[in-house]
C-alpha cells in the first residue's frame, strides 16, 4: 500500500514536531548522550540508503539513492564531529602553570 502524497505530508509534519518537542524538553547535561545514540541511529539510516542504492534499477532511482547516501554519509558525520567537540568541552586542560618557577 503506498501512502498518499498529503498522508505521508501529515505524518512528516507530525514527526517533526513531535520530535522537536521531546528535544527540546531535554536538559543540557543529556545531550551528549543523545547526540551518541542518534549517531548510531545515522549509521543504520547510511547503511539502509546503501542497501537501497543497491537494489536501484532506473536511472532516476540510482540517482535519487547516490544522493540519499551522500547525505546520509554527511549526516553520520558530522554527527561525530559535534559530539567529539561537544566531549572536548568537558575534558580538563593539561597546562603546567608554575608560577612560582621563573628560571
Amino acid at each position: 500500500m503506498i501512502i498518499e502524497g498529503f498522508i505521508a505530508l501529515y505524518i512528516l509534519m507530525l514527526a517533526a514536531f513531535t520530535g522537536y518537542e521531546i528535544i527540546s524538553k531535554v536538559p543540557v547535561i543529556l545531550h551528549t548522550p543523545l547526540m551518541s545514540g542518534s549517531n548510531f541511529v545515522h549509521g543504520i539510516v547510511l547503511v539502509g540508503t546503501m542497501v537501497a542504492l543497491g537494489h536501484a534499477q532506473t536511472p532516476l532511482e540510482q540517482a535519487i539513492g547516490f544522493v540519499a547516501v551522500i547525505l546520509a554519509a554527511g549526516n553520520a558525520v558530522g554527527g561525530y564531529v559535534v559530539t567529539e567537540r561537544m566531549l572536548e568541552m568537558f575534558t580538563t586542560s593539561k597546562k603546567d602553570d608554575k608560577k612560582g618557577d621563573k628560571a
